[in-house]
């Protein structure tokens, strides 16, 4: 009996344990599925803030990859969802690029391109092509203070660019200021030539300075020479009067007797002559009012940064001075309405009683300068 009691004992006991370990387990089982409906909203949670973050990076990507292009261009413009520049749409940045900043941009870079594409050419080469002579370093002035360098051409106003680096300079702390004695002496005016300094010197200039020079349409700048220097000479000159007109009259006038003064149709013809440096060589650095762009600024040897055409001079020189940095410090003087306009009237009367023939050859040795610079040939006196 005894022996039956332990055994019922026992086996209680077993049904115990085994009730005990059979809570365990399911508990233990349980867990991971509690655990499992808790982690469920918080993953989900933590997926919901991922996607919140990362959706907007997903729709940036296509600007961000943009950025690289950004550099290349105007600082202030904006941009399309192709990367391309435009004008008045919203973008990123809250920068415009103007109309105005863009159009004058595409027409620079045209004019380089062109001028790059005409030095190439071999059939122009005699006409675009020179050497960086003591003569074409003589041309150009230096501000060292705002690295540019500005090649002289004259007659497409000029006067007003040296008053600009006169005052950059330090000589004068502005433009009204400047007698105009002054602009013109190169020994009081504060302006050096490249020519001054040493070979070394020189080519660093050359090689990081902003440089620039103006143009004009070349028949039109022949016209304004005459009438400067042999018709009004407002800067009492009288040299061009009394020793360079008579050797011109003296070698191309061809009615010996004629008294009168040096006529357009015998400058016309001095300049077209293939032969004309002799006189050339005499004249002296008077010759620079009517030299062709070419011999005084070289711009198939030396790479300009901009240049300027005197057609269109309202807009190129504030994008000169935007270009070179100094727009901040300095303005380019007031053009008086219509000056800057090319007169083809005026060139017409000019050359109304001149031959063929010498138009031909005048055009001949300024072909160079018609084409660099993209002025039209001109048919009405050529045809």
């Amino acid at each position: 009996m005894h022996h039956q009691w332990l055994l019922l004992a026992a086996c209680f006991w077993v049904i115990f344990m085994f009730m005990v370990a059979s809570k365990f387990i399911t508990l233990t089982f349980k867990d991971p599925d509690v655990y499992g409906v808790k982690q469920e909203p918080l993953m989900l949670t933590a997926m919901t803030k991922v996607e919140k973050i990362q959706v907007p990076e997903e729709k940036r990507l296509p600007e961000e990859s943009q950025l690289g292009s950004w550099t290349s261009a105007p600082s202030d413009a904006r941009w399309d969802e192709d990367g391309q520049p435009v004008v008045g749409k919203e973008q990123p940045t809250g920068k415009v690029i103007s109309e105005d900043l863009m159009h004058q941009s595409l027409v620079h870079v045209k004019r380089i391109e062109l001028l790059s594409n005409v030095c190439r050419d071999t059939a122009l080469r005699n006409l675009s092509h020179t050497t960086i002579s003591k003569f074409v370093l003589d041309r150009i002035f230096v501000c060292d203070k705002h690295k540019i360098l500005f090649c002289q051409t004259p007659k497409v106003g000029n006067t007003q660019w040296k008053k600009v680096l006169i005052v950059l300079n330090g000589a004068f702390s502005s433009i009204d200021e400047i007698p105009e004695n002054i602009v013109h002496d190169h020994e009081k005016n504060g302006l050096p030539r490249l020519s001054s300094f040493s070979d070394s010197e020189i080519q660093k200039r050359l090689n990081l300075y902003f440089k620039f020079f103006i143009v004009r349409d070349p028949f039109e700048r022949l016209i304004s020479a005459f009438k400067d220097k042999f018709v009004h000479n407002p800067r009492f000159e009288p040299w061009y009067r009394h020793e360079i007109a008579p050797g011109i009259i003296r070698k191309y006038r061809k009615n010996r007797t004629e008294t009168r003064g040096l006529q357009f149709e015998d400058f016309v013809r001095y300049l077209g002559d293939p032969n004309h440096r002799w006189l050339d060589v005499q004249f002296g650095d008077h010759i620079i009012h009517w030299v062709t762009y070419v011999e005084l600024c070289a711009p198939c040897e030396i790479r300009y940064s901009v240049i300027g055409h005197h057609e269109t001079l309202e807009d190129d020189a504030p994008y000169i001075l935007k270009e070179a940095g100094i727009d901040h410090l300095v303005s380019y003087p007031t053009i008086p309405p219509g000056i800057t306009v090319y007169n083809k009237t005026k060139v017409e009367h000019y050359f109304s009683g001149i031959s063929k023939r010498d138009i031909r050859r005048l055009y001949a040795r300024f072909e160079g300068d018609f084409k660099l610079f993209g002025y039209r040939e001109p048919d009405f006196l050529l045809n």
